[in-house]
């Protein structure tokens, strides 16, 4: 999934870095896509239903065995995580104020 070059880890602190550079990934990458829009017009209640939306998704792969259509189950943890992040982000208006460094931006 990820683009990220990913350095194989020898220590669980490490291995949570390589999954924080996958969440900035995968942020940048579905912000450019969306924008700030779908979250700020939905607000904080808009992010629980998404985040409900996914962990149910989540819990019928798991629960079935279900092969996902579209994206994996590690894909789903991962959005899972990133709307949590926003979701600190907004509390602490930051998502509302703060713009995405147009050189990441471009890269995702």
């Amino acid at each position: 999934m990820s683009k990220t070059k990913i350095v194989t880890p020898k220590t669980l602190d490490q291995a949570f870095e390589n999954v924080n550079a996958e969440l900035l990934e995968m942020f940048l990458k579905k912000h450019k896509d969306y924008g700030k829009g779908n979250i700020l017009s939905g607000k904080e209640l808009g992010m629980a239903f998404r985040i409900s939306e996914k962990a149910e998704r989540l819990k019928n792969l798991l629960m079935t065995g279900g092969e996902p259509a579209n994206e994996t189950i590690e894909e789903t943890f991962i959005d899972l995580a990133v709307y949590g992040v926003i979701g600190v982000l907004y509390r602490r208006g930051q998502f509302q104020k703060l713009e995405v460094e147009e050189e990441k931006a471009d890269k995702s």
